[in-house]
């Protein structure tokens, strides 16, 4: 591997990068580069804060194949430009040295609900800008899925904590443990002061497969598991459904908290994995087993019941999947994870905000819900989405945030 120096200097700074163009939040790629090069980290790092204040966190843990590394002109012929290691040593080592700016507040108050990555992103915004923000958060911590789905061996849980300190440096109140939807309503912030409410409470509800089994006591979700793995006794083995980035997380995990042999089922084939390849890839330096083409069909109180799955091409050139209910087979397991995807919250009770058909808060374009006042963002629109996309939205949404503010 070669030094971040040397990648920095690989770059070919172009003119139209296309490595900027694909990136989520439009990172100047080619700016940063050459600034780091010219040895002005500070300004740099100031750079990337303004553009993504989570910069530290998704230059650890963006899908870089699918985007600046992916569109890199260098990677048609040889390797690409490892963007991400330059943006993650300069946007750390920002964090670790700034103070933080001199920002005069304005005495405006907004509520943001939810500590994950679209809360996070909203709530630096406010906070360079001079409101003053409160943070609702249902857990005791923020981070949301960054600090409670992703395990430490991805992300440095330092970086989090850094965040918060940060935050709470530059003004912010936060409150742990408080849930808006249940004890606190999103109509009880308006009275009490609030002008504006961003609601990013994210996808917290993990998916049932509806399966015979699924409640029997060697069962459990992948992102119940996430949030205190030490708390599962597993067993040797271990059978995970899904095979997003979460089972890979939870797979991951477990081979080394309860150090299980763990097979990871999948309906498809290896080429259609939603997970990121790299982290595929580390799965199986893990240990890993991955089953493609199988579908869980039953529980059983020592495996997962399955039946082999066909690809077929149709006659217009479409991929089909069959399951073929002929062949099946039994995977033997002391404990099976479910990691098939999540959704919102049953708790979370919006009042008079409208909703989709699939729970999600319904908003326009720019993060507007049916209710004056009231925003949203990250997967609790979108559903479950990566962490980039989740900061690009948030950051499209801050503007229309504020100009309702100051038009009120």
């Amino acid at each position: 591997m070669s030094s971040i120096k040397n990648e920095a200097e690989r770059c070919l700074k172009c003119p139209k990068p296309m490595c900027a163009s694909n990136c989520p939040v439009a990172t100047p790629i080619p700016q940063i580069m050459n600034l780091f090069l010219d040895g002005k980290m500070a300004e740099a790092g100031e750079v990337l804060f303004r553009n993504n204040p989570l910069s530290a966190i998704t230059s650890v843990i963006c899908p870089h194949e699918r985007n600046c590394m992916g569109h890199c002109v260098l990677g048609k012929k040889g390797g690409p430009v490892e963007f991400y290691r330059i943006e993650e040593y300069i946007s750390r080592f920002y964090l670790e040295t700034m103070t933080p700016p001199e920002i005069e507040k304005n005495g405006i108050k907004v509520a943001v609900a939810g500590a994950g990555p679209a809360g996070l992103s909203m709530v630096m915004q406010l906070l360079l800008k001079g409101y003053d923000v409160t943070l609702f958060e249902a857990q005791d911590n923020i981070g949301g899925v960054l600090r409670y789905g992703i395990p430490p061996f991805r992300l440095s849980r330092d970086l989090l904590d850094m965040y918060r300190e940060l935050m709470i440096r530059m003004g912010l109140r936060f409150r742990p443990n408080t849930r808006i939807g249940t004890n606190i309503q999103i109509a009880d912030l308006f009275p009490d002061g609030y002008k504006a409410v961003f609601v990013a409470t994210g996808t917290g509800r993990p998916n049932k497969l509806g399966l015979l089994g699924e409640t029997l006591g060697h069962v459990h979700f992948a992102i119940d598991y996430l949030k205190s793995p030490d708390t599962f006794t597993l067993g040797s083995r271990v059978a995970i459904v899904g095979a997003g980035n979460v089972a890979i997380d939870a797979a991951r995990t477990a081979v080394r908290r309860q150090h299980s042999h763990v097979t990871i089922l999948h309906y498809k084939g290896t080429e259609d994995m939603t997970a990121n390849r790299d982290e595929i890839e580390m799965a199986e330096i893990d240990g890993v087993e991955f089953v493609h083409y199988a579908q869980a069909v039953r529980i059983l109180e020592d495996g997962v019941r399955c039946v082999r799955v066909v690809r077929n091409e149709t006659e217009d050139g479409q991929t089909v999947f069959e399951e073929d209910y002929s062949d099946t087979f039994d995977v033997p397991a002391d404990s099976v994870i479910l990691a098939i995807g999540q959704g919102p919250g049953a708790d979370m009770n919006t009042g008079s905000v409208k909703l989709t058909q699939k729970g999600l808060l319904d908003v326009n374009e720019w993060g507007e819900t049916s209710t004056p006042g009231v925003f949203a963002a990250g997967d609790i629109v979108t559903g479950p989405k990566t962490v980039v996309e989740a900061v690009a939205f948030t950051k499209k949404v801050f503007p229309r945030l504020e100009e309702y503010l100051k038009k009120q």
